[in-house]
């Protein structure tokens, strides 16, 4: 602590902010002056939970939050000069002294000590793609008509590297960016890391990312299908375990055609067995179903391959000489998920696979998109939830997901999901006016 105390002086902090998410992954905080922080980082800050979406009811509202001392760094966008603000994410407590149950980091955190226990470190690496919009009118225009890897215009790559300096005030290497497959979208990949630090980054990018478009009047959007008849943005996830005392990547054979050890293939078991369980944490919203259609390079069918970018698992080329590469990507996860829940359910479904040995059937390497229904049937290759409320049915009756999210956690989100999927369908849409007025 003595360290934090010093460095906070010497960065001249003048307000801290104690950054914590809610159950959808929002980024929530309160602001001390820096003359609190030292009770902050011995004693907590007490706040109201009843207030945040998901938490704590009425009677039991007290609750307080501890700051991680890892998660140290200065808000570049909140400060000038001498006067600087810096943060912490932090985790939750009861007034006993207890995790809350319902913090989504206290509920990662617990699944990676599962994975500790089995002799494994879970590691990630998201692809974090979002849209830049103009706001004219009062409507949303995204702010080019460029597209894959195309040459970003002065305007964008300005944005793009006041993003990427930013981020390292955050202690995240940007390891690219570029343009992505639709007008105004474009995608971040920073480094791999253990699970729990790559959650972190994603709520900070986020937060960046909107910072930044906040500062040239444009605005940042992680929803997952904003414009209808392109493609969507996607959080596609890069895996591997890390075997801790063999101190090797735990993926990798090199006898395997694919290069992946008998762990790799029972963990892409688990997670083709769950998917459809798990679909509701990893693809949270209404909208996110917009996107899960074919024809946009978003995954339907429930698959893997290592070229066939349809699948809903790839295995990605690695450079021979790099083993510790090794890993699988998870294609459906999008940007509007809590990416804390959104890991602790991909690795629950992994280490089933692992522990119950699970096989997995044989990938398919042909798009998908153009086979026939009888094909799929014959193949047995089912398709993800094709709406909200068909993800919640499923989530409903997983004990997987119950289990790895805590029963309070876990009824609590089902029913904003409910609630969410119940003020959507009474909703009367553009489309249906059009379609409809005229019966």
């Amino acid at each position: 602590m003595e360290n934090i105390l010093k460095r906070l002086k010497e960065d001249k902090v003048t307000f801290v902010n104690l950054q914590f998410a809610d159950i959808l992954g929002t980024l929530k905080e309160v602001t001390i002056p820096v003359s609190k922080i030292e009770d902050s980082l011995r004693y907590g800050t007490w706040f109201d939970g009843s207030s945040i979406e998901g938490f704590a009811r009425i009677h039991e509202s007290d609750l307080y939050l501890k700051p991680d001392l890892s998660t140290y760094a200065i808000i570049p966008w909140l400060s000038k000069g001498e006067d600087r603000t810096a943060r912490f994410i932090c985790d939750i407590y009861k007034p006993n002294g207890e995790p809350f149950e319902a913090d989504p980091r206290y509920i990662l955190k617990k699944i990676l000590a599962e994975a500790q226990q089995l002799g494994f470190q879970y590691n990630l690496g998201p692809e974090v793609e979002f849209f830049l919009f103009k706001m004219n009118d009062s409507k949303h225009q995204p702010i080019d008509n460029r597209g894959y890897f195309d040459l970003a215009g002065e305007f964008a790559q300005e944005i793009m590297r006041e993003i990427t300096k930013n981020l390292e005030y955050f202690n995240i290497e940007v390891e690219a960016t570029h343009h992505e497959v639709a007008i105004g979208q474009f995608e971040v990949d920073f480094r791999y890391g253990d699970a729990l630090s790559t959650a972190d980054r994603v709520l900070t990018l986020r937060a960046t990312v909107k910072a930044v478009a906040q500062k040239y009047n444009l605005i940042a959007s992680f929803m997952p299908k904003p414009i209808l008849g392109i493609n969507g943005s996607g959080m596609h996830v890069h895996q591997s375990l890390y075997d801790i005392e063999a101190k090797r990547n735990a993926f990798f054979d090199d006898k395997d055609k694919y290069n992946l050890s008998p762990v790799a293939y029972s963990f892409i078991a688990g997670q083709l067995k769950y998917v459809k369980e798990i679909c509701a944490v990893l693809c949270p919203t209404v909208n996110s179903y917009k996107r899960l259609v074919a024809g946009y390079e978003a995954p339907v069918y429930i698959s893997w391959a290592r070229i066939n970018r349809s699948a809903l698992i790839r295995i990605p080329k690695w450079f021979e000489e790099k083993k510790e590469s090794a890993r699988i990507e998870l294609r459906c996860p999008d940007p509007s998920t809590n990416p804390y829940l959104a890991f602790a359910v991909m690795l629950s479904a992994g280490l089933e696979g692992i522990k119950n040995n699970i096989q997995p059937p044989e990938p398919i390497e042909e798009d998908l998109y153009h086979f026939s229904n009888h094909q799929l049937e014959e193949l047995h290759i089912e398709t993800l939830p094709s709406s909200l409320f068909e993800a919640i049915e499923y989530f409903r009756q997983s004990e997987l997901c119950r289990k790895t999210l805590g029963d309070v956690l876990f009824r609590r989100y089902i029913r904003i999901k409910e609630r969410e999927w119940n003020d959507f369908k009474i909703q009367v849409t553009e489309w249906e006016v059009e379609h409809y007025l005229d019966i």
